[in-house]
């Protein structure tokens, strides 16, 4: 059965300015896919990442390119992993392909996504980290409570090597005693410095970090395996785990795993990467970009087996355009049942 595939680019303004450790922005461009067989149609979102070179116009392209070799035909899953194998893309539009096809199979098979998939239900209510980016240390107070940040049981906050223990002190004075999941975005050159700043942290009033995601980049493995037994904190993998990894040696280096969908490429090696982050003993998360509740919706549907949620991303956009989840008193919440 032909498959009728759609995509469409959607301008996202943000409710404030985004800044993590390698860049900033006020609007985000994500690209929504949809493919539909029969007159049932499933939606898939694309949010790209600098980081792993990904643009709109890129994942355009790649979607073009596609088309050209035969996507209309394409009508099963195992048909779609074949396409991406032959002609590779970006993770993220690797997603969106897939999730889309998926929520459209899961509707024609009468079943809701995480049975379609094979994963327990998710709960009623996923509590949510909520994200504070990088900002001057005299914004935290107000920026707090201008986010009724109370609600949330865990902030995640975003730092640079340059002013991420500044920072920390204001969150603390603002918010004492509050769990912290500090995240570095591979700011750290060094494992050296690192420990420093762990050790000044330590003596900050009221600071509470839990966990320290990604200080260092990924390519410092060598660090990461020095730090592990030396840190005070657990340190989540991030951007050390895309689509793939050798989780024995990601075991060397951190204790838990950020997973996300659009750095996976799709449901099923999420679900893996997921699923081997538990069996090696480390700490499963489920993490997201800037993304509408299309996507949130979409890692709803694989959270039951992540032990922390951070998926913020529907939060920090201004005019969510599809309302599918929401969020209430820091928990988030299912809207609709199918895409």
């Amino acid at each position: 059965m032909p498959t009728a595939w759609t995509l469409t680019a959607l301008e996202l303004p943000l409710r404030y300015v985004w800044k993590i450790s390698r860049n900033a922005s006020t609007t985000k461009t994500n690209l929504v896919l949809s493919a539909t067989q029969a007159g049932t149609t499933g939606r898939g979102e694309a949010a790209p990442n600098v980081r792993y070179g990904e643009s709109p116009e890129l994942l355009q392209s790649q979607f073009a390119s596609l088309l050209a070799l035969g996507l209309a035909a394409v009508d099963t899953l195992p048909d779609l992993a074949a396409l991406l194998a032959a002609q590779p893309v970006a993770h993220a539009l690797a997603f969106a392909l897939e999730s889309a096809l998926t929520h459209c199979l899961a509707a024609r098979a009468g079943q809701p996504v995480w049975q379609f998939l094979g994963v327990p239900r998710p709960a009623p209510r996923v509590p949510t980290a909520l994200t504070l980016p990088i900002m001057a240390p005299g914004e935290v107070a107000g920026w707090l409570q201008a986010q009724g940040a109370e609600r949330f049981k865990l902030l995640k906050v975003k730092v640079n090597q340059a002013e991420g223990l500044e920072l920390l002190r204001a969150v603390a004075a603002a918010a004492p005693g509050r769990p912290l999941l500090v995240d570095g975005n591979e700011a750290w050159r060094d494992a050296d410095s690192l420990l420093q700043f762990l050790e000044a942290a330590a003596a900050v009033p009221g600071l509470a970090m839990r966990y320290l995601e990604q200080p260092l980049p990924a390519a410092l493995a060598a660090d990461y395996r020095y730090l592990r037994p030396r840190v005070t904190v657990p340190l989540l993998a991030d951007e050390s785990v895309t689509d793939e990894a050798d989780f024995a040696d990601i075991a060397r280096q951190f204790h838990g795993v950020n997973m996300k969908l659009m750095k996976a490429g799709g449901y099923r090696r999420g679900i893996e990467l997921l699923r081997a982050t538990r069996a090696h003993g480390l700490v499963p998360m489920i993490g997201c970009m800037v993304e509408t509740s299309l996507g949130i919706w979409s890692a709803l549907q694989v959270s039951a087996l992540a032990d922390l949620h951070d998926l913020d991303g529907i939060l920090i956009i201004r005019d969510e355009p599809f309302g599918l989840v929401r969020e209430e008193a820091g928990d988030l919440v299912e809207l609709e049942v199918k895409s």
